[in-house]
């Protein structure tokens, strides 16, 4: 109990830094929210009217003014509306991140299984030609940014050879209530291979390390000793230690996981968080971006909790006389 009043404290001075830290940093915003919410129709909107909506927006106060009013709201449970959608922020996350739940979560497990699987075969066979491809690959994959990749894949796979949609999570016509799964999941094949490619190179490097460290170890030689070999003793003693860090470098991983959704989104316009993030940040909508930060921060925080708990559990069960 005591552990979790302290992860609750930790959580909540982070969430007051970074909503003070992003209010401060949109303030220096080159971005006039008004301006473009009116669009081109500025030209024929007088000063009075402009002046207006600034006060309706509370863009006519003192920058701490606003935030402590909208810090207010938040308190309440009122995270404020987004002038970009029109519509509450919550009700914008809430859907939107129902859309990029499915390609965050298929790109997270990918990557996962993908990475310790190529990370297993390289410490299986370690310094042969197995392990100098798969090391190859993984630090080509690592060095190579996420928009990029997208942009190879959507070359290939929807216009050179197109068997794949190019964009969307569904076809033209449909919406998020009329779309089927079948219609999904081919939307997603793009954005969620782009996405797991980001992070299957580094656990696939972590996972080779630590099975390399693990069959040096003394308890892998008194396991030979006892007769184990081959892929039993890789299965049941090696793969049991090295996946610990594997899962919690997955979970520590979140952070870097959306913000590659974030550019995949935006480069197969797929209507998830990350896409209203960029249009929230082009036209200055101050609202919604804070409610993506702070909910973002919450998944970071909730990622990294939990891999420093499976820390603990993981290594308690491998400490225990039978885990050998």
């Amino acid at each position: 109990m005591k552990l979790f009043f302290s992860h609750f404290l930790r959580l909540i001075i982070l969430l007051v830094l970074v909503a003070v830290g992003t209010f401060i940093l949109l303030s220096f915003s080159p971005v006039d929210p008004i301006r473009a919410y009116i669009g081109n129709d500025l030209l024929h909107v007088p000063p009075e009217q402009y002046a207006r909506i600034a006060a309706r927006w509370g863009l006519d106060q003192p920058l701490w003014e606003r935030f402590g009013h909208w810090f207010w709201r938040l308190l309440q449970g009122d995270m404020g509306y987004s002038m970009l959608f029109n519509m509450p922020v919550a009700s914008v996350i809430r859907e939107r991140f129902a859309t990029s739940f499915a390609l965050l979560a298929g790109a997270w497990l990918l990557s996962g299984v993908l990475g310790v699987t190529l990370g297993f075969l390289a410490g299986r066979f370690l310094h042969r030609w197995p392990d100098k491809m798969i090391c190859r690959i993984s630090y080509l994959l690592s060095s190579l940014p996420t928009f990029w990749i997208a942009m190879l894949l959507l070359a290939l796979f929807a216009v050179r050879w197109p068997v794949l949609p190019v964009c969307c999570a569904w076809d033209p016509g449909n919406n998020a209530g009329t779309a089927l799964l079948s219609e999904r999941l081919r939307h997603l094949v793009l954005p969620v291979c782009a996405l797991s490619l980001l992070g299957m190179g580094q656990i696939a490097l972590h996972t080779r390390e630590k099975i390399a460290s693990v069959m040096k170890s003394e308890f892998i030689r008194f396991a030979r000793a006892q007769g184990d070999k081959g892929w039993s003793l890789l299965c049941h003693q090696v793969l049991r230690h090295a996946i610990t860090p594997a899962l919690c470098l997955q979970f520590a991983s979140l952070g870097e996981l959306m913000g590659g959704a974030l550019l995949a989104e935006k480069v197969f316009a797929y209507p998830g968080l990350g896409q209203a993030t960029i249009d929230a940040g082009l036209r200055g909508d101050v609202p919604l971006l804070m409610g993506i930060v702070l909910f973002c921060t919450l998944l970071v925080f909730a990622g990294n909790t939990i891999s420093a708990w499976l820390v603990v559990v993981l290594n308690r069960s491998l400490e225990r006389p039978d885990a050998l």
